[in-house]
């Protein structure tokens, strides 16, 4: 798997705004000497204004055991990872999620029983921060994985020709699916939309990692072999099952780890769905009887699907 690290690690040293390279600073301080890198994702590498954002990291750490104090806190990252915190440096906002690079590099690839951190990093990121050379290499091979993991892993549930803009849009459409989300339908087509070259760059170079054999030429894809669509329907139908428990999993552990957990869930279903949801003291004294309370009440609605 080697054809698109090259690729990936250009986009990996894009420079970043002076203030979010200090905030990953910020956020290493809180784990010394534990960390190992701090990559910076999703729609916030796009915004010129970060002020009223909510900045994403991932903290990479070698080890849960040296990166915190308490110990629960690294049994629970290591029974369900990430761990997810909330910081503010210098007047920003993030959240950053932990964990090792080994985990990450699993969750990375096709190993990885759930979508939810290669369906992430098959989209751009930055690293931002990294503790010398041998954890960069680590960190590049980790996020390379991750867009051959999403179309190999696609591959079945998709037509056997199609154009590089159906092939991104339907993959990351069922990573959608195979999660507790609250973004409105389409929002795979708005990933593509926000750098198209940069999909089509890393399409032949990603099919090729992916041991896909396939044909790329004219804006169009052709696999050679014709999909197993029943095969394809039992993975996703697993990877929908496993997804979803992981997101109330890790929803409710976050109750725990994150500064203003419930608001934070509330601020953002409400600004991907309109849902309205409006949090009451007693939501905040008991977020997980909170969850149970809202959960149905948002799936019915439309809000989390």
């Amino acid at each position: 798997m080697t054809a698109l690290v090259p690729l990936v690690a250009a986009e990996l040293e894009t420079p970043v705004a002076a203030e979010v390279a200090d905030f990953a600073k910020a956020i290493v301080g809180r784990c010394g000497g534990a960390a190992q890198a701090v990559l910076f994702y999703g729609s916030c590498l796009r915004s010129e204004d970060l002020s009223d954002s909510l900045l994403d990291f991932y903290l990479l750490v070698d080890s849960y055991d040296r990166a915190y104090t308490r110990r629960w806190m690294a049994t629970a990252n290591r029974l369900i990872p990430p761990n997810v915190f909330y910081a503010e440096h210098e007047g920003l906002r993030a959240k950053f999620a932990v964990m090792t690079v080994e985990d990450f590099a699993h969750a990375c690839s096709p190993a990885c029983d759930n979508v939810s951190v290669w369906a992430r990093f098959a989209q751009p990121s930055r690293l931002v921060w990294v503790r010398g050379d041998a954890a960069r290499a680590r960190v590049i091979r980790a996020v390379a994985a991750a867009a051959p993991t999403l179309l190999g892993t696609a591959r079945p549930m998709l037509d056997d020709a199609l154009g590089v803009e159906a092939l991104w849009t339907g993959a990351f459409a069922l990573t959608y699916a195979a999660e507790l989300r609250s973004e409105r339908a389409g929002r795979g087509q708005s990933i593509f939309e926000t750098d198209p070259a940069r999909y089509a760059a890393f399409t032949a170079p990603a099919i090729a990692d992916s041991d896909l054999a396939a044909e790329v030429r004219g804006g169009m894809v052709h696999f050679r072999a014709n999909a197993d669509r029943a095969a394809g329907e039992r993975v996703w139908a697993r990877l929908r099952r496993r997804g979803k428990w992981l997101s109330v999993l890790r929803l409710a552990k976050a109750s725990f780890t994150f500064k203003g957990g419930v608001d934070y869930i509330a601020w953002k279903v409400n600004r991907h769905s309109g849902a309205g949801i409006v949090v009451k003291p007693w939501h905040r004294r008991f977020p997980i009887l909170a969850g149970l309370v809202l959960l149905p009440r948002l799936i019915r609605k439309g809000a989390v699907r």
